[in-house]
């Protein structure tokens, strides 16, 4: 299967370490794929639940590709979110072609793209972080009971349900959230002269313009790899939402994980900072 070539990949709100992961997924994803660029806009690794006695090798080994990335010469830009919101003290870290950034601004094409992960707009996170971290727990206890559902209506033959999501579409609160969300990033970037308007944070994927008195810009969201499924794609100076089809994947070849052992020094590095992290979970 010939990897797919992408100017940019956008991937935010992978939770790795979390239960809800669909990490097995997102590493043949990014397998299938040639990046000149890939931005993590945050909520990669979920520090908030994270637990020794849960990280799985398929969840070491989407680490790993992201590695493999940086070594084959392919910019790495590592945006934090709320979950992994400790890394922030390491903000502008950078060791070759990887960078731990806050928040990232690129030209595309003579527009300017402000890319960031949005939980600065969420009132919860700002007011009540006890909250929003046992709103966190909640969501994970959530997805493994949906995922027993799920696996019983495979079995009967049904289509899968999405709890969360169901919520999300149906709960007026959750909807007027979302829409106060986009809105308010879009007014936001619009002040600041932004084209592009580039967020994770809410789990939902969007394409859309958004237009104010004060002018318009084009608002994004890459979505999530618990639920949803999907990164945004920047090719060709056009964006557009890749949604994971199982179907496109079924006559993939593994290759290795592994990096190669010239550029074990960077293996190592990396593992340096984790260690960081983890020692202050701990």
């Amino acid at each position: 299967m010939p990897k797919r070539e992408v100017d940019i990949v956008v991937i935010s709100d992978v939770h790795l370490g979390t239960y809800g992961c669909h990490a097995k997924e997102l590493l043949k994803y990014l397998k299938s794929i040639k990046p000149k660029m890939v931005i993590l806009n945050g909520d990669i690794i979920d520090i908030w639940q994270f637990s020794k006695r849960y990280f799985p090798e398929a969840h070491t080994k989407v680490i790993r590709r992201i590695l493999k990335f940086v070594t084959d010469g392919v910019p790495v830009y590592y945006l934090t979110g709320n979950h992994d919101e400790m890394l922030r003290k390491f903000a502008d870290f950078n060791m070759g072609g990887f960078q731990l950034l806050n928040k990232l601004v690129l030209n595309l094409g003579g527009k300017k793209a402000w890319f960031f992960h949005g939980d600065v707009f969420d009132v919860t996170m700002q007011h009540s972080k006890w909250l929003a971290k046992l709103g966190a727990v909640g969501y994970d206890t959530l997805i493994i009971i949906n995922s027993m559902v799920n696996w019983f209506l495979t079995k009967l033959g049904r289509e899968k349900f999405s709890f969360s999501q169901h919520i999300k579409a149906s709960v007026k609160e959750a909807v007027k959230f979302i829409n106060q969300f986009e809105q308010t990033a879009a007014e936001l970037a619009i002040e600041k002269g932004y084209s592009f308007v580039i967020c994770g944070h809410i789990h939902h994927a969007e394409i859309r313009e958004i237009i104010t008195e004060k002018g318009s810009v084009t608002y994004l969201n890459s979505g999530d790899w618990v639920e949803s499924l999907t990164s945004l794609e920047y090719h060709n100076k056009e964006w557009q939402i890749y949604k994971y089809n199982p179907q496109d994947y079924l006559q993939v070849v593994e290759d290795d994980d592994s990096t190669d052992s010239e550029n074990l020094d960077l293996k190592l590095d990396v593992n340096e900072l984790f260690k960081k992290f983890t020692q202050e979970v701990a």
